[in-house]
């Protein structure tokens, strides 16, 4: 039996406080918040169960930064949230989920180090993870990798490290299509029915660029396990209920 979808407002943090980016350019941010935990608090009361926090320092220097912030979060609220950025080591990991994060994403390191990432879900266990992939389609239409907060490109296709690890039982992955991401252009349909049509197995998570409401029942209904959306509902494109209505 399928679990329901999922829709996760998403939390970037950068230096204490709300933000997005546009195609993860750190030149291009803008500010929502200086205060995470009230928006945190704010998606729980408008029926939230799910929250997505990225720490966007840790995710372009590659050492957690935000993590006592998330802890907060975590705290005093209950939601039930992913999160990650700047993950290296089983040691991050299980602060997180010590601390009562439901998934800890695992981004670059899965491209970088798969013997540390195989490690990590040998601690932990699969149930803990979310594998994180950030593509950009290259010319020839394959979706490539990109590592350290988008920064860098790894070599590496979105098949070659579903690869590596579809036999670690994964339950969950999220792809990112970067050049959609805080762009409100509309979510990459064809990048993800290519990936449910050769990991019809596996439970993936869309993120980058949902603009419309009616995008969010159209990849529920494509067999996708969930969907992150940020910049729509910061910017009033439609309401949270709207979201979790679909």
């Amino acid at each position: 039996m399928r679990s329901p979808f999922k829709v996760y407002p998403a939390m970037d943090l950068r230096a204490g406080k709300v933000v997005r980016l546009k195609r993860g350019d750190f030149d291009s941010q803008k500010t929502y918040s200086s205060d995470p935990l009230s928006v945190a608090k704010w998606h729980a009361d408008n029926g939230a169960k799910y929250l997505h926090i990225v720490d966007m320092d840790g995710a372009k220097t590659g050492v957690t930064v935000q993590t006592e912030l998330i802890k907060r979060i975590l705290r005093d609220t209950s939601l039930v949230i992913q999160t990650g950025g700047g993950i290296r080591n089983a040691c991050d990991v299980i602060e997180l989920v010590e601390a009562g994060a439901d998934k800890v994403i695992l981004g670059s390191i899965a491209a970088k180090d798969p013997d540390e990432t195989c490690k990590i879900f040998e601690a932990v266990g699969s149930g803990f993870i979310t594998l994180g992939i950030d593509v950009r389609i290259n010319m020839e239409g394959v979706p490539m990798v990109a590592v350290r907060g988008w920064q860098e490109d790894s070599q590496l296709s979105a098949a070659d490290v579903l690869n590596r690890y579809t036999g670690m039982g994964l339950k969950s992955i999220l792809c990112t299509d970067i050049s959609r991401d805080g762009m409100l252009e509309g979510t990459s349909f064809e990048l993800y029915q290519g990936l449910r049509n050769t990991f019809p197995e596996l439970p993936f998570l869309a993120s980058g660029g949902v603009a419309e409401l009616e995008e969010i029942p159209k990849l529920r209904n494509m067999g996708m396990a969930g969907v992150i959306v940020g910049k729509a509902l910061y910017e009033g494109r439609f309401t949270l209920q709207e979201a979790l209505g679909c």
